[in-house]
């Protein structure tokens, strides 16, 4: 009788074979093959415009079917010598100023009250919603019916018996800049306040519960406990809302000013729309286009260095 005996199996005490160095390799090829769409299109749509604007600013090309000459930095100094640019840059100035401070801290005090989950927080989310679901048009429809001479605003102070308060808001120049601060400030600040909301939200309520226990109210958590945690993504929203305060008022100017009465609510964002397409001054435009660019970039790095975290 014989006895058969398995051999152990030959892969029991085998050691993982080493992998091959140009395996990593071929995954990073991968990867790069599969973004390389995004990168030529970022390339073509974002770097390609950037780069255009630094060449036509030294262009001298007064309009599109025009013929082209060099003009080296002379663009720049038309721009520095014309009042109406001095103008866009205070009238910018106030609207940063003024805009971006009051939208960031009255969003992230309703997107703390939202984020404690208030009754019908639901809704309140939805609402907030509203004016970012509206287009750009029909917001600015809405504050011409408000504001024109004949509108609510002024049928409002006549029925309360202060016909001396109404003015044509939308076209004096001591008023115009501030209705266009007040839309940037409407139709922005119920979207940020949903992204405080949504960002609150994930911060652990045992803090807030902690700091009440000692004795802290509502203002004080919001600002003392929640607001150090969240500090960086501040910082984020308040970089995203300069840049559409910025770049982004010409819309608003075009609707309801047009940059008036004379210059006292043209923004640069505004001019270089103005000079590029009503003046087919191209090269004055891309000049100040390139101040534009420079002046948001110095904003950004601005607020990076103020809401960086300090621990």
């Amino acid at each position: 009788m014989t006895i058969t005996t398995s051999r152990p199996a030959a892969t029991a005490g085998r050691t993982p074979s080493p992998v091959k160095p140009g395996g990593s390799r071929k995954g990073g090829q991968g990867s790069t093959i599969l973004a390389l769409p995004a990168l030529v299109w970022y390339l073509l749509f974002m770097v390609g415009p950037m780069v255009a604007i630094f060449v036509i600013a030294a262009l001298h090309w007064p309009g599109m079917l025009q013929p082209v000459s060099f003009a080296g930095l002379d663009n720049f100094r038309t721009v520095f010598a014309d009042p109406a640019f001095w103008a866009a840059v205070r009238n910018t100035a106030v609207q940063l100023v003024i805009a971006l401070p009051v939208m960031i801290v009255c969003a992230y005090m309703i997107g703390y009250y939202v984020a404690q989950r208030p009754p019908g927080h639901r809704v309140i989310r939805y609402l907030l919603f509203v004016p970012g679901l509206i287009s750009t048009p029909a917001k600015a429809m809405v504050f011409y019916a408000a504001l024109s001479p004949d509108g609510l605003l002024n049928g409002a102070l006549s029925g309360l018996g202060l016909d001396s308060l109404t003015d044509a808001w939308l076209a004096s120049p001591s008023t115009a800049l501030y209705c266009l601060i007040a839309m940037d400030i409407w139709a922005g600040i119920g979207f940020t306040a949903v992204l405080f909301a949504a960002r609150l939200s994930s911060v652990p309520e045992d803090l807030g519960e902690a700091a009440q226990l000692d004795g802290a109210g509502h203002l004080r958590t919001m600002w003392r406990i929640h607001f150090p945690v969240v500090r960086d993504y501040v910082g984020v929203v308040t970089m995203l809302q300069l840049l559409w305060t910025l770049f982004g008022s010409a819309q608003n100017v075009l609707l309801l000013t047009q940059g008036g009465p004379g210059t006292s609510s043209t923004t640069l964002s505004f001019l270089v729309y103005q000079k590029a397409f009503i003046e087919a001054d191209l090269g004055y435009s891309q000049a100040v286009g390139v101040i534009l660019f420079l002046s948001g970039l110095v904003g950004l790095l601005t607020i990076r260095r103020v809401f960086r975290a300090t621990h």
